[in-house]
């Protein structure tokens, strides 16, 4: 796996969530100020329910310029022997499959494909981003979901 090939996909798809966030934001803006959501009497609440929605998708474009920004700041660290912000890390479970982490400072559960591989975006505050930090490669850690653990061990950091 080649950290520079997820950083351009994970760029791609962040700019990709700008995108679709933008023209959300721009359709319910202008459903919010169409004539036909002006109020005809006072339980008239299509307009109002429309300039919630606006303000919503507008808060959302926000949330996306931060994760474009603090990604960006991300992927200019380098590569640290220990998981941080910014490693890419590949986990194996007890069956060793494996599993390519990306630790982002914003935007879990983002994910994206490399030749067939899925390289999925953890955060820090997330349960398995929490337990990763600090680790270190050929690090075995438990790891629990719903009732189940599993051992996984740090097989790579880039």
């Amino acid at each position: 796996m080649i950290k520079a090939h997820v950083i351009e996909h994970l760029r791609f798809a962040l700019e990709a969530q700008l995108a679709t966030a933008q023209a959300a934001a721009k359709t319910a803006h202008d459903a919010a100020t169409h004539e036909e959501n002006i109020a005809e009497n006072k339980y008239d609440t299509l307009g109002l329910e429309a300039a919630y929605l606006a303000q919503g998708q507008a808060e959302r474009v926000n949330d996306c310029h931060l994760s474009l920004l603090e990604f960006e700041k991300v992927f200019k660290e380098p590569s640290a022997n220990k998981v941080s912000i910014g490693s890419l890390v590949c986990v194996s479970d007890e069956a060793e499959r494996l599993k390519w982490y990306f630790i982002g400072p914003l935007s879990g559960g983002l994910s994206v494909t490399i030749k067939d591989q899925l390289i999925y975006v953890l955060t820090p505050q997330s349960p398995l981003g929490t337990l990763l930090i600090n680790k270190q490669k050929e690090d075995e850690f438990s790891f629990t979901m719903a009732d189940k653990t599993q051992l996984l061990f740090i097989e790579q950091i880039l």
